[in-house]
């Protein structure tokens, strides 16, 4: 490289934001919004059989138009990382940061694989997916009540997976913070927030 070309390269990676050291406005706010999504959609799965009708009607009606808008943003959140100029310097190297980015991928994986399940395990009844009263037909034949059962199965296996694993990751950036009091959390937090550094 040429000494007249290496400022215009580093302006130009610099632009690209390829030291980037924190997360985006959208990333943060896609990412705040799959967890509260991911909670309110496991708090209603294992709660509505506590109630009658029309409560827990209610409540698995709500359990789909959120898993929907799950599904949207999960795709959206693959969609705007893939995108040059979203992508954040490694927080840490070595074993710790292929790590946290196998955690990442698993999550994004289990997710797109949960919503997934909700369609086919609602459509498997030849019933269709409400989406704040608009309705889904479903896109399948129906199935047979054992194969419907071991779908809900799956869709509940994998739905505490990804509670346990989330539980985890979010473990590993609190340990970050108040133990090795580094900047993983902080890249994630909205702006304003107090960075320990």
């Amino acid at each position: 490289m040429t000494p007249s070309r290496a400022p215009l390269d580093e302006a130009t990676r610099i632009a690209a934001t390829a030291t980037r050291t924190r997360y985006d406005g959208v990333s943060i706010a896609l990412h705040w919004i799959t967890v509260v999504l991911v909670l309110l959609n496991f708090a209603s799965a294992e709660l509505w059989g506590l109630f009658a009708r029309p409560t827990r009607h209610l409540m698995i009606a709500s359990h789909m138009s959120l898993g929907i808008l799950l599904s949207i943003v999960v795709v959206a959140r693959i969609v705007w990382r893939l995108t040059p100029g979203h992508q954040v310097e490694p927080a840490t190297r070595g074993w710790d940061d292929r790590l946290a980015k196998a955690v990442q991928y698993l999550l994004y994986l289990l997710l797109l694989a949960q919503s997934a399940l909700g369609y086919i395990v609602r459509w498997s009844e030849g019933e269709s997916m409400s989406f704040f009263g608009l309705q889904i037909p479903p896109l399948i034949a129906p199935m047979t009540r054992a194969q419907h059962e071991t779908l809900m199965e799956r869709h509940n296996q994998v739905g505490w997976a990804i509670i346990v694993i989330a539980a985890g990751h979010a473990a590993a950036a609190l340990y970050h913070h108040f133990v090795l009091r580094d900047r993983v959390l902080v890249r994630m937090l909205p702006r304003g927030r107090v960075d320990p550094a």
